[in-house]
């Protein structure tokens, strides 16, 4: 196993990132190994709501949805594809996976089908999307600056801090202040 795997952890775009997928992001990293990194970005809102996502997949609100079920791009590859993020459940899914003991990892639609009917987790993060690096790719960009790495400490950066917090929380948590970091490049 590679022990430099930034798995489970957050990256933190610096300010310098220009990239639009990635300004000011904060991605969790699902997977990250020699093959390559997966990700979801956890901080970008779309104007849709779950109850939007439901509507859409035509699936019948049977009890009203609680305010907190956000729905987020998780990055521009696949936007179509839905990745759930949510607290471990009674109830495992057709496509669950447990990617911490407090954070599983749904893909299936039976969980959004679960949440209509008022029986699904009671918080959850929709990402639309994922981000994807090739091998070697993130590595080079970490070794740019182009991003900070956190490890998640707690669940609260996708459930509970709202969305435009969630860039300087993540931060704040390492103690970097990203107010204080200049995005030009000095010269002596």
């Amino acid at each position: 196993m590679n022990t430099d795997s930034l798995k489970h952890q957050l990256l933190i775009a610096m300010p310098q990132l220009e990239d639009p997928n990635f300004h000011h992001s904060v991605t969790y990293l699902i997977e990250h190994n020699d093959e390559g990194a997966m990700g979801l970005t956890i901080n970008r809102g779309v104007e849709a709501t779950l109850h939007d996502v439901l509507e859409d997949l035509e699936i019948e609100l049977e009890k009203p949805l609680s305010s907190r079920h956000t729905v987020v791009v998780g990055g521009p590859v696949q936007p179509a594809a839905g990745f759930i993020l949510h607290p471990p459940t009674a109830t495992t899914y057709d496509s669950t996976v447990a990617i911490a003991d407090d954070l599983w990892l749904t893909t299936s639609q039976d969980i959004l089908e679960a949440i209509a009917a008022g029986e699904g987790p009671e918080t959850s993060l929709l990402a639309l999307g994922y981000a994807g690096w090739g091998p070697g790719q993130l590595e080079e960009e970490m070794a740019q600056n182009a991003w900070l790495s956190a490890p998640v400490s707690n669940t609260d950066i996708f459930f509970e801090v709202p969305l435009a917090d969630r860039w300087h929380v993540a931060a704040s948590r390492l103690g970097v202040d990203l107010n204080l970091i200049s995005t030009g490049v000095g010269h002596s």
